[in-house]
């Protein structure tokens, strides 16, 4: 991969990234760094998480990986597999003069991305809830943290949370 694909996640303390295709928690302060991350990139996401979002993302490219032969949505890019996804990502890229190719989830897409990331923008969020999406185990001994910046609950954020960046090593 020439472009390097980030990944973009909140998780929960417990791993747990969603519950019913829908988030768990209500952060602007980190919808606003996910918009920042991926403005002007493609990005690469599940279906459902797709469908959870409802519509293509202004600024941005939006390409879905399904194993749903029969899904289509307008204003997206549909692929079929992991390197179809990855392909489609830097050609995007390439057109938009992007620097990177971001990964927004779902957990089966986060565990197809993680052997390939270069880096990982997490957002660990302070609560435990109940899901049935989690975010996969990773080795994090093969990346290092870059940056680390806490934020406490307030008006726009129901729970404390910490923006962690991690870089893969070289």
């Amino acid at each position: 991969m020439t472009i390097p694909l980030i990944l973009v996640v909140a998780v929960a303390e417990n791993g747990v990234i969603g519950r019913d295709n829908q988030l768990l928690w209500r952060l602007k302060t980190d919808l606003g760094r996910f918009r920042r991350l991926t403005m002007g990139k493609p990005m690469i996401m599940g279906r459902k998480t797709f469908q959870s979002i409802g519509k293509p993302l202004p600024g941005r490219e939006t390409i879905v990986l399904t194993r749903d032969a029969g899904f289509a949505a307008e204003g997206v890019h549909v692929v079929h597999t992991w390197d179809e996804a990855v392909a489609k990502g830097e050609e995007l890229a390439g057109r938009m003069g992007a620097d990177s190719v971001a990964v927004a989830g779902g957990a089966e897409i986060y565990a197809l991305s993680l052997p390939h990331v270069r880096s990982i923008f997490m957002t660990k969020v302070q609560v435990a809830p109940e899901g049935d999406a989690v975010f996969p185990e990773f080795d994090r001994s093969q990346f290092r943290e870059t940056k680390r910046e806490d934020h406490s609950k307030g008006p726009d954020d129901e729970h404390p949370f910490t923006f962690i960046d991690l870089e893969r090593r070289r």
